[in-house]
């Protein structure tokens, strides 16, 4: 499903878009700000990434960070990334959530 919003074959709402990275919001929002943040290139889940995954993974970061300014959350968001069925993962495509716009918790979950 992922990898057709990211070639465009299935709609969204992008918030970021580039040759390596999309952001689109998430259609089953846990925070009144909740984007999820992938890469282009189809990893299944985060123990899959690999040492040429390094550039990505660090783009994904910064494209978060930059989306937290713009949504108005840098003052205090949360990045989850989780990684197969029994952390809740449900979408086999790597993607990070960011989350902002209300108190969190600790621990979460």
């Amino acid at each position: 499903m992922f990898c057709k919003i990211a070639n465009g074959e299935l709609k969204s709402e992008i918030l970021y878009s580039d040759e390596e990275v999309v952001a689109f919001k998430d259609i089953n929002p846990q925070a009144p700000v909740h984007v999820l943040v992938i890469p282009r290139k189809h990893i299944s889940k985060h123990s899959e990434i690999t040492q040429e995954d390094q550039a990505v993974i660090g783009k994904m970061h910064l494209v978060a960070k930059k989306l937290a300014e713009d949504l108005g959350i840098s003052d205090g968001y949360r990045l989850v990334i989780n990684c197969g069925e029994r952390a809740g993962q449900t979408v086999w495509h790597l993607h990070m959530h960011l989350l902002g716009g209300r108190e969190f918790g600790w621990p979460p979950g």
